[in-house]
């Protein structure tokens, strides 16, 4: 079993736990990322489509959640916002230097 399954099969056995949690951790991921994205703007172009795609993901997740979707949709919505984030995160750590 993979790592990413293990953790599928964690989040499906205790599915009332982690949506709370991992509401709050994508949407301080999310923060991040819009507020790195926005400190990069005051020096350069306005970079609209990556925060607009920040805000689309962390937006999509919550309505995912809230639409009370299977499980295995609602996780892989979750690693998929937090990869973007994530990534988000790190192009625009980079750019500040």
């Amino acid at each position: 079993m993979n790592i990413l399954n293990h953790y599928r099969h964690d989040f499906r056995e205790n599915y009332i736990l982690y949506i709370p949690l991992t509401i709050i951790l994508q949407s301080c991921l999310g923060s991040i990322a819009a507020m790195f994205i926005l400190k990069n703007s005051i020096t350069g172009p306005f970079h609209f489509f990556e925060l607009t795609l920040c805000v689309v993901f962390a937006m999509g997740y919550n309505a995912v959640v809230y639409a009370q979707l299977k499980n295995n949709v609602i996780f892989n919505f979750l690693v998929a916002t937090l990869l973007v984030h994530v990534a988000l995160i790190i192009i625009n750590v980079l750019r500040l230097f």
